[in-house]
């Protein structure tokens, strides 16, 4: 289970060259790969060559907690991607996407109207427990030395996908504002939230897809002590970096 402690942040000279973490708040339409970008450039542009990599992926159209490290610290980034992760966001019931997140054209729409929110919950809590998931086609998945996204965008489909065990903790229904309904995931690594909501919309008999996603935390780093991407800027080309240190 995840820990809901909060991570603060603290200064840390730039000249110091054993790194650090950075918790950034990734906005909607960015990849992990632009925000890791936007800061390697940052230290760059601040007369440093600083090594920075990302803890964990979190696809374009959702938002949250990315944990960035620099310098050394990117030797410990295995021991971050490990951590379990917490998520809010809604799913559209009554209709499918190819991607199962509205990065493609809805299909299949089918009517709503019959399902009760005990119903919904009920089903949703059958998601709880460990279970074999298989990484959807529109991922950053390796497949014979091409991403699965490379194939998915050819219009080809991977029949073979390695499936993996993965651990739901939670799922929490918040809302059900029919065709939306609101929730809360406590995830192991390697859980896609895309494939739970197309799952979860085929047990109800009705499809449905991620409609919206917000990471809010992994392991004992929580959302509240991270800074956006341009205050994380801003912060290195002043002189000093953000350090995301675990406090109780």
């Amino acid at each position: 289970m995840v820990s809901m402690m909060h991570a603060e942040q603290g200064i840390e000279q730039t000249g110091c060259d054993d790194g650090s973490f950075l918790l950034v708040d990734k906005p909607v339409d960015w990849t992990s790969f632009d925000v890791v970008a936007k800061v390697r450039n940052a230290y760059r542009k601040s007369g440093l060559k600083r090594k920075v990599g990302h803890c964990g992926t979190l696809d374009p159209k959702a938002s949250g907690l990315l944990i960035l490290a620099t310098g050394r610290k990117t030797r410990e980034i295995s021991g971050l991607e490990v951590l379990d992760k917490v998520y809010e966001g809604s799913i559209k019931l009554g209709a499918e996407t190819e991607s199962h997140d509205t990065e493609s054209a809805e299909y299949g729409h089918c009517d709503t109207g019959h399902l009760r929110s005990q119903q919904i919950r009920e089903v949703a809590a059958t998601f709880t427990g460990p279970s074999l998931q298989q990484p959807p086609m529109h991922s950053a998945v390796w497949h014979n030395g091409r991403r699965l996204y490379e194939f998915a965008r050819k219009g080809q489909v991977v029949r073979e996908r390695r499936v993996r065990e993965i651990m739901v903790h939670r799922f929490e229904i918040t809302a059900v504002e029919l065709p939306h309904v609101s929730f809360v995931l406590e995830v192991s690594k390697g859980a896609y939230i895309r494939v739970i909501a197309h799952e979860f919309g085929r047990a109800l008999g009705v499809g449905g897809y991620l409609a919206s996603l917000r990471r809010t935390a992994i392991g004992p780093y929580d959302i509240g002590a991270s800074r956006s991407v341009q205050d994380t800027v801003a912060a290195i080309l002043s002189g000093c970096s953000l350090s995301a240190d675990q406090r109780s």
